[in-house]
């Protein structure tokens, strides 16, 4: 039966009563990570035997032993995956995501390694593609940051004493109509840094839409360039960026009602996280679908604390 095929739980009650068992969560972890049977991570054989009372396999030719943990988000985690597999499920699907404070309270864990859980499962849901958008593409920016309304007054006053996007961070986004989106924060939005990434991004010959802003002048000799300016209108014709302002809309509401506060320095993270929502919305799977798309996505990726709290690079 292909993998995509095969049954499962659909609902978050059925999820957290079927992987409440360590001993499937476990296994469901190790399929979705090896559809063809376990690999040993360390010399690749694929000769090796499960040891069910602690869950873990043996390799036949190096000897090492290995948990389906070992080179994944979940290394070096004391979490069992019964834990890791119901916080998978819970922010995979949370329309809105899902703070630690909530992801403490609802699997019995410390808010500090919720939150940390949860920065790892964020690594997972990144979705880069070598693929460039194409046809109809829509490209626009937006700044994240703090109210000046909700700072100590001698911030305040600092704050707004500048442009709109003054002390926030820059976000740009691409998106192509009736496909996926592609998010970066951004150290500024001068003309050769935008333009490099919409060159990167965008295949040639694509219809753009973008607002007014003059970073973008110069595009017309690769791209069909097209601008509408929101001083005047939102739409013209065919020509807007309505499907980035949605976005942008899903992801401040996330970022102000679930997350509260977002550092700089993590907000690509937060970001990842409402792109791959965004782009599998449809997934014809439903939850199931959403849910094994970022187990799969937890191999070969790491994320010590250290390095998510900025004491180390690597």
């Amino acid at each position: 039966m292909d993998e995509e095929a095969q049954p499962g739980p659909t609902t978050l009650l059925e999820a957290t009563r079927y992987y409440s068992d360590l001993d499937i969560a476990t296994k469901a972890f190790a399929e979705l990570r090896w559809p063809n049977g376990p690999v040993c991570p360390y010399c690749e054989s694929k000769e090796n035997y499960y040891a069910p009372s602690r869950r873990i396999w043996k390799c036949k030719a190096c000897r090492n032993q290995f948990s389906p943990k070992v080179g994944t988000i979940c290394e070096d985690s004391p979490i069992g995956m019964d834990k890791w597999m119901t916080a998978i499920w819970l922010i995979a699907n949370a329309k809105n995501g899902i703070s630690s404070m909530e992801l403490h309270r609802s699997i019995g864990v410390t808010q500090k390694t919720a939150w940390f859980m949860l920065h790892r499962i964020r690594d997972a849901m990144q979705t880069g593609t070598f693929a460039k958008a194409s046809a109809r593409v829509e490209i626009d920016e937006t700044f994240i940051g703090g109210k000046a309304l909700n700072m100590h007054k001698h911030i305040r006053e600092r704050k707004i004493t500048g442009t709109g996007g003054k002390d926030k961070t820059a976000v740009m986004g691409i998106l192509e109509r009736g496909g996926k989106i592609r998010t970066r924060v951004v150290a500024n939005r001068k003309k050769a840094l935008l333009q490099a990434i919409v060159k990167e991004s965008v295949a040639p010959g694509a219809e753009i839409f973008t607002d007014a802003l003059k970073s973008y002048d110069g595009l017309e000799g690769e791209y069909l360039h097209q601008f509408v300016d929101h001083a005047v209108e939102y739409v013209k014709g065919h020509v807007h960026t309505n499907g980035m302002e949605n976005f942008w809309c899903l992801l401040k509401r996330t970022l102000k009602g679930t997350d509260v506060s977002v550092a700089a320095y993590h907000l690509f993270r937060y970001v990842d996280e409402q792109a791959f929502r965004y782009n599998e919305r449809e997934n014809d799977r439903g939850d199931l679908g959403r849910f094994r798309r970022v187990v799969r996505g937890c191999a070969g990726k790491r994320l010590t604390y250290k390095r998510l709290t900025g004491k180390a690079t690597a």
